[in-house]
């Protein structure tokens, strides 16, 4: 069994107001059949976050990076402000990002939203690292502590407010 998108709304009412019968009915089966398929609420969750996410790449086209095709002709700061943009399309497809302000909401008491919290912020940084490695390698950008940089960067663009993040341009060595 799949978590699709009818299955997706109950989440609205947050993930304490929600039970496994009440998922059940949500998506026409018994209980006993969701059993089956998932053996928490923490699984169906994890499994939506997993289909909205994909989805909403699937969405905005974002696919793997070719980063000399993703360079070509661009300067660093419009490598950056397109990278960023992509994020922010993605993250802020309807589904997705009524799933994140639950989630986000949620993570100081419920554990699996602290869980898809940090995982979202790690796969964040990870990118950031990769995308600032390849632009050293490029000769974009030269960077002091491009880990420590990558890590700043990925946390403000996670938090989706291009001001701050254009401001953090400005902490750059543009070469």
């Amino acid at each position: 069994m799949q978590v699709n998108q009818y299955s997706i709304r109950f989440i609205e009412k947050g993930l304490a107001g929600v039970s496994m019968s009440m998922i059940a009915d949500k998506i026409g089966i018994k209980k006993p059949s969701l059993y089956k398929h998932f053996s928490s609420k923490d699984e169906i969750v994890e499994a939506m976050y997993q289909f909205l996410r994909e989805q909403s790449k699937k969405n905005v086209n974002i696919k793997p990076v070719d980063f000399s095709q993703l360079f070509q002709g661009k300067t660093a700061y419009e490598v950056l402000q397109g990278v960023v943009q992509g994020y922010v399309n993605m993250n802020h497809q309807e589904k997705l990002l009524t799933f994140y302000k639950v989630i986000y909401s949620e993570r100081s008491i419920q554990p699996m939203a602290a869980r898809i919290v940090a995982e979202e912020t790690e796969r964040m940084i990870i990118a950031t690292k990769q995308l600032f490695y390849a632009m050293v390698i490029h000769k974009l950008l030269h960077f002091e502590n491009a880990d420590m940089s990558a890590v700043s960067f990925a946390m403000t663009s996670r938090q989706g407010r291009m001001k701050k993040v254009l401001y953090a341009r400005q902490r750059l060595m543009f070469v």
